[in-house]
């Protein structure tokens, strides 16, 4: 059963969301809450697979309240997905870099909806390819300055070279192909990489991969 916690301030948009996963056979709605502290306080309390955070509320933001969760050791099996009804707007990589999972536009289809929430609480890549390419091309759009003891040195080539294709917004099968290798194989250099930078998810190493220098953003 997949356990999930909604944070929004807005009931009638947790109530729809709620709607749509309850019926379900997979899917239970553990907890509710209308801002960020709550949602915080009751993801310690439940420890859902998936919480599903708003970015604009409340005594306490969904940015600041998913650092707060990436930060917590004992919240480690909490995936982080933010909700936005705005799109790639100028909150969401921040929410990326703060330890989100991804994120999901609130005037989603109801199918695309549910198989985020399943493909979350899986722990598996929520950035669908396409939208990995969106991120990148609206946010990063100047060179970040590299940062300093990333632990890229202690990757291999070849994760080197699957994180950087991960950043370039490939999918495993994609990496296959690209590296002539077996989809295995390519997740399971993508999962090393992730074990050795620390980074949660996917999406973190997206971040990474800029920030470190790793990949230099393309010019349109």
């Amino acid at each position: 059963m997949i356990r999930v916690l909604l944070v929004d301030d807005q009931p009638l948009l947790r109530s729809g969301f709620r709607a749509l996963l309850d019926v379900e056979d997979d899917i239970e709605v553990v907890a509710e809450a209308a801002d960020g502290m709550e949602g915080l306080a009751l993801a310690r309390e439940h420890l859902p697979d998936v919480a599903l955070l708003d970015i604009q509320m409340p005594v306490m933001n969904g940015i600041e309240a998913t650092g707060r969760i990436a930060a917590d050791p004992a919240l480690a099996g909490v995936h982080v997905v933010i909700l936005t009804n705005y799109g790639f707007d100028e909150y969401v990589f921040d929410a990326l870099r703060a330890g989100a999972a991804g994120f999901l536009v609130k005037d989603i289809v109801p199918e695309d909806f549910l198989h985020a929430v399943r493909v979350a609480a899986r722990g598996d890549a929520l950035l669908a390819p396409s939208i990995t390419r969106k991120l990148i091309n609206r946010y990063v759009t100047q060179p970040l300055p590299a940062s300093c003891g990333t632990g890229l040195d202690e990757l291999t080539s070849r994760e080197r070279e699957a994180v950087a294709l991960v950043a370039r917004g490939l999918s495993n099968d994609q990496i296959a192909d690209h590296m002539v290798i077996s989809p295995l194989t390519a997740k399971t250099h993508i999962n090393r990489a992730m074990n050795k930078l620390h980074a949660r998810d996917r999406a973190q190493l997206v971040v990474l991969a800029y920030e470190s220098g790793l990949v230099a953003p393309r010019r349109s």
